[in-house]
């Protein structure tokens, strides 16, 4: 029974895609949104995600591009997103209600807003994103900071756009890389302590215009204030749009708490061995094991990976010189 569904299922889909791709005109009938996604649990998704929506009544078309896709069965998947050669694709999603609720039924919000294309420039749009859907052309190297979910339709939309767009949204120009994912991930959870102690000195890097546009919300933010440069008309005519919610770590699970239990932990063991008059060599074997691990990662990822922020930093430090502190009290007589 089950198997009769799937194959109605896939049939339903393929003639879905079929009546698509026949609609080679868009109706004067049709809108484009770009539609941004709120943050998720996990880690992979908790800066969000955008895609574009089409809708054309006339042609019976509600689909939404996502470039946000990829396969697990990749083979060797883990050892090439550990390389940052993850390759994602271009997704086509039809009907948009399912999009929809595949992120409301985890809790998360679905915004949108209506651009102010004109007939051509939705059309041009269309095309390019049905030219991007061949097989030949769907897949890309993803890059978290230059090359994502968000860049993409981004930039798919400008040049679909025969005048130049420009917005009064700053943001966080001027900020680090650093300290723009912090707001995302937490700056006390241990999501943020890793990415600090994984990102070296160019992830301090002041991000300017465009370069802050590769996390969702940032991107939706700048179109809302973005407007077109022939006529001053805004880009978005309508939308509806919040800002997103920033995590919550409660004090007793943060990184901090857990520095000063090992910071204590290590000091108790100085106590104890001063009084026995001897050395738990164990402490720093397995802490030396695990900033070893730490290094050998830091170090795989700095010369035989693409991540770009990934590197040597002093924050590295901060596990040997806590170690170090805690010991003073059995190294010092």
């Amino acid at each position: 029974m089950w198997y009769k569904i799937q194959i109605a299922i896939l049939g339903l889909c393929l003639s879905m895609t079929v009546s698509l791709q026949a609609a080679e005109e868009l109706s004067n009938d049709t809108f484009v949104w770009l539609v941004t996604c709120s943050p998720g649990d996990d880690l992979y998704n908790k800066y969000g995600h955008t895609a574009i929506r089409v809708r054309d009544s006339v042609n019976d078309i509600d689909a939404i591009f996502n470039y946000g896709t990829f396969d697990f069965n990749t083979e060797h998947f883990y050892w090439k997103f550990m390389r940052g050669e993850t390759w994602y694709e271009l997704g086509l999603e039809y009907p948009y209600y399912w999009f929809e609720r595949a992120y409301t039924d985890h809790g998360r919000k679905v915004y949108w807003q209506e651009l102010n294309l004109d007939q051509a420039e939705k059309q041009a749009l269309w095309d390019a994103l049905w030219e991007n859907l061949k097989p030949q052309n769907k897949q890309y190297l993803y890059n978290f900071v230059f090359d994502n979910c968000a860049t993409r339709p981004y930039h798919m939309i400008m040049d679909a756009c025969s005048y130049a767009v420009t917005s009064e949204y700053k943001g966080y120009t001027g900020s680090t890389y650093r300290s723009f994912l912090r707001h995302y991930t937490g700056g006390l959870s241990w999501a943020n302590a890793g990415i600090n102690l994984l990102f070296g000195p160019r992830a301090d890097r002041k991000m300017d215009s465009e370069q802050r546009l590769f996390l969702p919300e940032e991107l939706m933010n700048y179109m809302q204030q973005a407007y077109r440069t022939d006529d001053g008309a805004p880009f978005v005519l309508r939308s509806n749009i919040a800002p997103f919610e920033p995590p919550y770590t409660p004090w007793y699970a943060s990184w901090p708490v857990g520095l000063v239990l090992y910071f204590l932990f290590v000091l108790g063991m100085s106590w104890y061995d001063r009084r026995r008059k001897k050395w738990s060599w164990w402490v720093e074997a397995v802490t030396g094991f695990v900033y070893l691990f730490l290094l050998l990662l830091v170090g795989f990822l700095t010369f035989f990976s693409c991540h770009p922020l990934v590197g040597f930093g002093w924050r590295l430090l901060i596990i040997p010189v806590t170690h170090l502190c805690a010991r003073l009290l059995y190294i010092i007589r």
